[in-house]
């Protein structure tokens, strides 16, 4: 019976949840989320938030030739930003640029942020995503109809195709388009969970003497890399909403 217990203490040394990090849980006590409840995804998203202002506010506050440290942050991350939109939503997606700019910035910060010990990363969340792909989808249909008309369907039509075949390809471009705020959502929250899981996941063999060492430098390896998704997802998530801008702006095949 010892020896069974023994084994059984061993073996629930090997369980653990790697979905449980992204609950959400309210911060002062209680198990109930209403949606006035302060949660800890309230707190990240306000300490993203508060992140994005120090960097841009404080950062450039006091502007100099040679520049600070936050000052060469906040400067790159604009330059980099409005060459984005310029170069693929053209001269007049630049009125737009704050919008970007700001969708960019939060959802850099919140990344990395969730990177943090003991953090939550709000960007793993599709309640978080959706509402961010839903306001650049709805925003860009509306910006589509209010500058152009009906002249904006003629996003769906395909006027360089065959005559017999251009319904056809007008049935896929409509099924594409509303799909777009499905895939812009699920790409960002799918491949921020899939990373922050599997490093939970060698976590957990790393309590192993066994494999400790090699699940060591898999969290390693694995948080280096998840350091570059952060990035490269919000600079995804950044140019298809400047490619969906470009669409409402210029919507002629």
């Amino acid at each position: 019976m010892a020896t069974e217990a023994h084994g059984a203490e061993e073996g629930s040394s090997l369980v653990f949840h790697p979905m449980d990090q992204f609950i959400v849980k309210p911060l002062f006590g209680g198990t109930e989320v209403h949606w006035y409840t302060i949660t800890n995804v309230t707190l990240w998203m306000a300490l993203t938030i508060v992140a994005v202002l120090a960097l841009m506010v404080l950062g450039t506050s006091g502007k100099k030739q040679v520049p600070s440290r936050g000052q060469s942050m906040a400067e790159m991350a604009y330059g980099f930003v409005y060459k984005m939109v310029e170069d693929v939503s053209g001269k007049d997606g630049l009125r737009y640029f704050p919008y970007i700019f700001t969708l960019f910035m939060f959802i850099v910060f919140a990344n990395v942020l969730g990177l943090l010990p003991m953090s939550f990363t709000t960007t793993s969340h599709f309640a978080v995503t959706v509402v961010l792909a839903l306001a650049v989808f709805l925003g860009v249909t509306i910006l589509g109809f209010v500058l152009h008309g009906t002249h904006f369907l003629g996003l769906f039509w395909v006027s360089s195709a065959p005559g017999p075949l251009r319904p056809v390809l007008a049935v896929i471009e409509i099924i594409s388009y509303f799909v777009r705020p499905v895939s812009h959502s699920i790409r960002l929250a799918g491949n921020v969970m899939a990373g922050h899981a599997v490093i939970k996941v060698f976590a957990g063999f790393a309590a192993i003497a066994a494999v400790s060492p090699v699940s060591i430098l898999a969290i390693v390896g694995m948080y280096g890399l998840e350091v570059l998704v952060a990035f490269i997802q919000a600079y995804v998530f950044t140019i298809l909403t400047c490619v969906y801008l470009k669409d409402a702006l210029h919507p002629a095949h």
